[in-house]
């Protein structure tokens, strides 16, 4: 990258806070602030327009999910500012209410994946370029959900298995590595789900993307 990515941090935990900026300065990426409660983060965010927001759910003032909230107001006045919740718990609702209704530029991860650096440093990438980055357990979470009708029932199992990796994030390229298959192979599958998924070709390809994925979390 040629400029390095800007980064706010809101997290209450001095310890995980300091430990976070370290992993981002280490891959290159300027912390501009990393406070302690959602008013400062917001405050700041939009002050700054940084590249990427990351933010813990539960924060100051009120413990309760005020990261979460953060993120969505922050969404909403900067779009052009991508956002990371980091989470501990395994709730899928809290990822639902943060894509809302496009994951372009989302982030959803379990704090105790951001154990690992690149995890986070991917996830940062991933969605500071407009795609996503969804924990594939609250992924599992919601598509395990029971449902009156499955909209997905005339995939096939690698179709499907496509569709969870575009559902974290991962480009065409990254499921191939994934699989361990040819790019080709991939985009066939892609184009199948698009079918079997009635989304129209008039509609760009990344759109059809998007609404692939928000039909696979949502109904």
């Amino acid at each position: 990258m040629s400029e390095a990515l800007r980064a706010v941090l809101g997290e209450d935990q001095a310890i995980v806070r300091e430990g976070i900026a370290t992993i981002l300065r280490n891959a290159g990426i300027t912390v501009i602030a990393a406070v302690d409660n959602a008013v400062d983060l917001v405050r700041i965010a939009n002050e700054e327009r940084p590249d990427v927001v990351i933010t813990d759910i539960q924060m100051p003032p009120n413990l309760a999910a005020d990261g979460l909230q953060a993120a969505q107001e922050i969404r909403s006045a900067q779009p052009k500012t991508a956002v990371i919740v980091l989470s501990q718990f395994l709730d899928a609702s809290y990822a639902l209410d943060l894509v809302g209704d496009d994951p372009s530029g989302v982030g959803y991860l379990l704090k105790e994946k951001v154990a690992s650096p690149h995890v986070l440093i991917d996830a940062v990438q991933r969605v500071v370029a407009g795609g996503s980055a969804l924990d594939p357990d609250v992924i599992s979470t919601l598509v395990g959900r029971k449902r009156k009708e499955d909209p997905l029932a005339a995939l096939t199992p690698k179709e499907r298995e496509v569709l969870a990796l575009m559902a974290e994030g991962h480009s065409n390229a990254g499921i191939a590595r994934k699989l361990v298959v040819t790019v080709p192979a991939v985009e066939r599958h892609v184009t199948g789900i698009f079918m079997k998924l009635g989304l129209s070709q008039a509609t760009s390809d990344q759109h059809r993307r998007v609404l692939a994925v928000l039909r696979y979390l949502k109904q």
